[in-house]
């Protein structure tokens, strides 16, 4: 009976032992694929980020770029009214005038003079009214000098 009792235990022994083989083999495949599917999650997880830092991004610039075009209409619109402006005192300046400014630019003074009315200070947003305005002052004098 011992025999048997022997022989018995050896083949559970085996069976454990064989189970155990088993169940590591099987506990490693499951760690390899865990491992590969964590590799997987986890470069989704960086291609997920990169497309977010990369939208916001493009919404910074996109934003920028709008700000940027609204800033160069408004300089092109100073820059009409201006140049409008400068023909306009030009016609009304006198020879005598005309001949002072071009000295004054030549030699690099300043082209504000006791005989030219001074410059206007236009802020953003005033258009056409803000040059009618002065344009009286200018013309009066022209008038008077």
């Amino acid at each position: 009976m011992r025999e048997k009792g022997l022989s018995g235990a050896g083949r559970a022994q085996g069976r454990d032992a064989m189970a155990m083989k088993l169940f590591f083999w099987e506990l490693e495949k499951h760690l390899k694929s865990a491992s590969g599917a964590s590799v997987v999650a986890i470069d989704n997880k960086i291609e997920q980020a990169m497309d977010l830092v990369k939208s916001h991004l493009m919404y910074a610039v996109r934003e920028e770029v709008e700000v940027l075009k609204e800033q160069i209409k408004e300089l092109i619109e100073r820059n009409t009214q201006l140049e409008q402006e400068n023909n306009l005192l030009k016609t009304l300046a006198s020879p005598e005038q005309m001949a002072q400014f071009q000295a004054q630019v030549q030699t690099g003074g300043s082209p504000t003079g006791a005989t030219q009315p001074p410059a206007p200070a236009l802020g953003p947003g005033s258009g056409s009214a803000g040059t009618t305005q002065v344009l009286p002052s200018a013309q009066n004098s022209g008038a008077s000098a």
